[in-house]
């Protein structure tokens, strides 16, 4: 069985697997339009990670795992937690695209994908908004700025050739933001 991962299980799958290769699917574009209380939120402060959103023109990069024999009960069952309980995502199978040259034919891939119908689902926003929220926003796994981070040195680094201005934009206006912030908080540590 093989798993797409394109938020954090880029760089943290947090299950057993056999191999991995950086590949896109088609049909999809990376938004962050899902709300998150438990991994990067909290109830009061919900954190924004990523979802897909059909679009035909579009292709979104990202890695797909192997997982053989023990491996894929035990990976289902992580993920449902994390992904579907945990998450409010939903699975689909696609077909994923290796990056490496002399790649097969496209594998077949579960994938999952949060849904406008899901109770955690944000929807659009700008992405001064995105980032404001992302700043102001942390759960179990850590601070939501890392999420977002971490998303886009994986691009960066993997994928360089690969156009993701909606990840991208958030990044620059997270940026932008905080300096603002450093100067309010060291201000007030002045008064």
């Amino acid at each position: 069985v093989w798993i797409f991962g394109y938020g954090s299980l880029v760089w943290r799958p947090g299950f057993e697997f056999t191999s991995r290769k950086v590949g896109f699917i088609r049909g999809y574009s990376r938004r962050f339009w899902q709300g998150d209380t438990f991994h990067r939120g909290s109830e009061k402060m919900p954190g924004r990670v990523v979802t897909l959103l059909e679009d035909c023109g579009a292709c979104t990069w990202g890695v797909a795992y192997e997982v053989c024999g023990e491996q894929i009960a035990a990976s289902l069952e992580y993920l449902n937690m994390r992904e579907a309980v945990l998450g409010g995502y939903d699975t689909k199978l696609v077909k994923f695209h290796p990056q490496e040259k002399d790649a097969e034919e496209p594998i077949l891939a579960l994938v999952y994908i949060a849904t406008p119908q899901n109770p955690s689902y944000l929807g659009p926003a700008s992405e001064e908004d995105i980032a404001a929220q992302i700043i102001v926003s942390s759960g179990c796994a850590g601070h939501n700025i890392e999420y977002l981070l971490r998303l886009a040195d994986f691009m960066r680094y993997f994928c360089p050739q690969a156009e993701d201005e909606h990840l991208f934009s958030i990044e620059e206006a997270l940026i932008s933001i905080l300096p603002c912030l450093y100067l309010t908080e060291e201000s007030l540590e002045e008064t």
